[in-house]
């Protein structure tokens, strides 16, 4: 005997389950909203029968019967009446619609605990705002706060999101201490691990404080719509920037308001300093930087002095001329570097001393990123050698002439570490990672304008671009490709948007600057048979499944 098939909805299980009480539950609320004024003429008659029926009720006895006399009378007078049936029936609906009409209580003002929450924060602030001098103080103990907070939100958990406050106008809030202690007294009182925004309103002497959305971390690595010059540092708040991207977030394309360092010879910032602590997002941060620069054609030169190999993805790259991670091959690196800025500017010079553009191969961006180089300083004085920072202090300050750009990414913990040469020429900053105030200050020259918060995932931070304002900044997710901790997907899209390795092996050692004339071009990618590397026997073997 034949065995018959079971039914589908036993094979299919929980998905056709599941997707039928999303059926059942989407049709219920559409024929909720379709029938919702039959629901409240239905609702309206029930309460109107139930008025009647206890009025009946009430009535005594012996007036029951000219009660219902009276009725049929009234009745009788509706039906003679031209269209009084249709009058009758009309106020009988506008009836019940009036009598079965939502009659929820709006709420006007704050519950019980956020009224006591308010008054808290009214009597914390009460020292700050409120001098013995003043004879009507808007802060004074006992006072009344909704005098001082004219707005007020609170979210489903009765956390304050948004408040208004109104101090008097001797509080001296043109100075950042000042400021600061306000700020970090409604930190303390509306509630840690959130970041909130304060915009102060000096002329209106008023402070607004507002919660920020916790910004995206699904966007991964793609090809950003941007011009050649242009470099994605990552995202921000929709109100900080007046720019938008298209990006893929999921399964989805959005609109993403971003962070756009400009670099090249008209740039204003054209070397960069990210600063973090361990795991804060930095190497996801040059890897990002490495990957837009070479979709733009640009050559990069990588020296990595932490030595945990998680640059070994660009290795061999079309576009990497060298990935160095000992102190020997960073300084010879550094040195090829220095020649290089010093002989595009004079290829330059030349050009236009005899009225000719510049040469392809100077026009052509140069990107020198460099990770932890304190720790190849220490390596080098171990060595007897110099210290190959020494070494930058060319490319940082003729880079933006000769087209070269120098990102440097170190720790908290070595920042002393590194030349004034370093600081004088990154205009363009980046701190990643948990920091406190004082911390983001001393790096990027102005404190943020929100509370930074102890947990934040890999790459959060905040940035700012020259004398410009202090952004918070999500990194787009770069994780190194051959990492299997890193999630899939964002391998799969920073393989995706590296360069194809060249077909020829690399056999020939590259051309350096002083073995040719200033007119020669930089050996990057112009033939095939030439190398991409300044040292090819430091390049690591790449596994087999990458592309």
């Amino acid at each position: 005997m034949a065995r018959r098939p079971l039914p589908r909805i036993l094979i299919s299980g929980n998905v056709s389950l599941s997707r039928g009480r999303d059926l059942a539950r989407t049709a219920a609320d559409n024929a909720t909203d379709v029938l919702h004024p039959l629901l409240t003429i239905a609702r309206g008659l029930r309460v109107l029968a139930t008025a009647g029926r206890r009025r009946w009720a009430d009535t005594p006895k012996d007036k029951r019967g000219p009660a219902l006399f009276l009725a049929a009378a009234c009745v009788l007078v509706v039906a003679l009446v031209p269209y009084g049936p249709l009058i009758a029936l009309i106020t009988l609906m506008a009836a019940a619609a009036w009598h079965g009409r939502d009659r929820t209580p709006a709420k006007t003002g704050p519950g019980d605990a956020e009224a006591e929450r308010l008054g808290s924060l009214y009597e914390a602030l009460v020292p700050y705002f409120s001098i013995p001098e003043d004879p009507t103080p808007l802060f004074a103990h006992g006072g009344e706060w909704d005098k001082a907070f004219s707005e007020y939100a609170f979210d489903e958990a009765g956390r304050l999101s948004r408040l208004r406050i109104r101090y008097p106008a001797y509080f001296t809030d043109g100075e950042s201490s000042s400021r600061a202690r306000i700020e970090a007294l409604l930190h303390a009182k509306s509630g840690r691990g959130r970041e909130y925004l304060f915009d102060w309103d000096e002329e209106g002497n008023q402070l607004d404080l507002s919660v920020l959305a916790a910004l995206p971390t699904s966007i991964a690595a793609q090809p950003f719509v941007t011009s050649p010059g242009e470099t994605v540092l990552g995202f921000t708040d929709p109100a900080s920037v007046q720019r938008t991207l298209p990006v893929t977030d999921g399964e989805d394309t959005r609109d993403a308001p971003p962070v756009i360092w400009r670099t090249g010879p008209r740039s204003t910032e054209p070397h960069l300093l990210a600063v973090g602590q361990p795991g804060s997002g930095t190497s996801t941060l040059l890897r990002s930087i490495a990957l837009q620069a070479l979709r733009h054609g640009g050559d990069v030169v990588m020296v990595e002095g932490g030595g945990s190999g998680e640059y070994s993805c660009l290795s061999g790259r079309t576009g990497v001329l060298a990935v160095e991670s000992g102190p020997a091959g960073a300084h010879a690196t550094l040195a090829w570097a220095a020649q290089e800025t010093e002989r595009r500017l004079i290829a330059g010079h030349r050009a236009r001393e005899a009225g000719r553009p510049a040469p392809e191969d100077v026009r052509r961006p140069l990107w020198i990123l460099l990770d932890r180089p304190s720790v190849l300083g220490h390596l080098a004085a171990a060595e007897g050698r110099s210290d190959p920072l020494a070494l930058l202090q060319v490319p940082l300050r003729h880079g933006r002439a000769a087209n070269v750009t120098v990102v440097v990414t170190e720790q908290f913990d070595h920042l002393e570490l590194l030349s004034d040469a370093v600081w004088q020429h990154t205009r363009a900053r980046a701190v990643l990672g948990p920091a406190t105030i004082q911390q983001i200050a001393e790096v990027l020259g102005l404190p943020p304008h929100t509370t930074p918060t102890a947990q934040v995932p890999p790459g959060r931070g905040y940035a700012r671009l020259g004398a410009g304002p202090v952004h918070r900044l999500q990194v787009p997710a770069t994780p190194d490709p051959y990492d299997d901790a890193a999630h899939p997907v964002h391998r799969r899209a920073v393989l995706e948007l590296l360069p194809e390795r060249p077909r020829t092996a690399l056999s020939k050692p590259p051309l350096l600057p002083q073995d040719r004339t200033p007119a020669q071009s930089t050996p990057a990618h112009d033939t095939p048979d030439q190398s991409t590397s300044i040292d090819a026997s430091e390049i690591p073997e790449v596994p087999a499944d990458a592309p």
